[in-house]
């Protein structure tokens, strides 16, 4: 298994790269299926911002990735907190795989991962104006809308674009206020 440990606005010191390596690690002891491990150690330079310290892991299996990201103002204390609610999501993953498995379910086969982030930057004419900071790509498998609820919930996220089993369109699963989930299927224009 590989542990990749970064810093982002941050020296990351030989204690601080082991101390995060170790206890984030450890989570490999409740799902043997952990490919590699991700660690991105951020310091937010915004004296209004309370928590400074984040930590933002994100753990690679054989199929899913699962993310957890805490703050907090010290670095030590955001590592020990977010690999606490990284155990949790994972024994929750696992669990949830275990009971797909018994019904049949190809849930943990190949999944989308996020393959690469970049950050834009330029100078527009109008600062003030919303524009496209981060882009993501990521390889689409096709999943039934069950499977992608799970994935956006391991991810965190509140949307989940997929290429649905069925119907081979691409479709997006997202989490509405009353804590449901919708689905957004395309239809052909007449």
């Amino acid at each position: 298994m590989q542990v990749i440990v970064k810093g982002r606005n941050i020296d990351v010191t030989n204690a601080l790269r082991e101390h995060a390596s170790e206890k984030v690690s450890k989570v490999t002891k409740y799902f043997d299926q952990i490919t590699k491990i991700e660690i991105e150690l951020i310091v937010e330079k915004n004296p209004s911002i309370a928590n400074p310290k984040t930590v933002e892991v994100t753990v690679f299996t054989k199929g899913s990735v699962i993310r957890a990201k805490e703050s907090s103002a010290d670095m030590y204390a955001s590592i020990d907190i977010v690999t606490s609610k990284l155990e949790r999501q994972i024994k929750r993953f696992k669990g949830k795989l275990q009971s797909h498995s018994m019904r049949g379910s190809d849930l943990g086969k190949e999944a989308p991962v996020a393959l690469e982030e970049s950050e834009e930057s330029g100078n527009s004419e109008d600062e003030t104006a919303p524009r496209i900071v981060k882009i993501k790509q990521f390889a689409i498998k096709p999943m039934s809308p069950k499977e992608a609820s799970l994935q956006m919930e391991l991810l965190g996220h509140d949307f989940y674009v997929f290429t649905n089993a069925e119907t081979d369109q691409v479709n997006v699963v997202y989490r509405r206020k009353d804590n449901n989930y919708g689905l957004i299927e395309p239809v052909e224009r007449t």
